[in-house]
């Protein structure tokens, strides 16, 4: 993934795969039941349910996209709400262009989705938002983090786990992880060659 000679399929393949990975652990704690159906041979079988509504996920666009199959595969009943957030380049602040999330929101859990966790910004935007609609519980998912924002995510949000794939080195002057894998957006969607 990491690899700037990766083309775009397969580093959206990669994605996934590792998406699929960290909502195993994601959603480990969530609530079951058992239940009994019937198999295409006739007979019924013990399996286990989530209880209640089936999660959320909620991308952070673009790049939260590439995420998104991953969780399905695993939760193929779970919602997908969408935010729009971008960091501005030259305050490095996040702004919110976009907000649909699902109406019953505050019955569901949630799980954010974005691969870059670079300087917290987008990810503390994304939960300020969320959080006001009450869910039944709030988690992010990312691929990449920076040491900087985790610092800065869990000084505000401590109660939230952040499921990671790598945390990274450090950020550099304009807020990029490095070594960082590039811009995950570009990568996954072949707007630039190497990202």
């Amino acid at each position: 993934m990491r690899n700037d000679k990766t083309n775009s399929e397969n580093f959206r393949n990669l994605v996934i795969e590792v998406s699929n990975l960290l909502a195993y652990e994601a959603t480990r704690d969530l609530e079951t039941r058992e239940t009994t159906v019937r198999t295409p041979l006739n007979l019924t079988a013990k399996v286990k349910m989530i209880i209640g509504k089936s999660p959320a996920i909620v991308p952070i666009l673009r790049a939260g996209l590439g995420m998104v199959d991953g969780i399905l595969r695993l939760i193929p009943n779970a919602i997908v709400g969408h935010l729009g957030i971008y960091r501005d380049h030259q305050t490095l602040q996040p702004v919110v262009y976009y907000n649909k999330l699902p109406d019953d929101i505050s019955e569901r859990h949630v799980i954010i989705v974005d691969p870059m966790f670079a300087t917290g910004g987008s990810l503390i935007a994304a939960c300020d938002l969320i959080k006001q609609h009450k869910p039944k519980s709030l988690r992010a998912m990312c691929i990449l983090a920076s040491p900087e924002g985790m610092e800065a995510f869990e000084k505000l949000y401590p109660e939230i786990t952040v499921y990671c794939a790598a945390v990274d080195e450090r950020l550099n002057e304009k807020g990029y992880i490095l070594p960082g894998l590039g811009d995950a957006g570009d990568r996954l969607f072949g707007t630039k060659e190497k990202g």
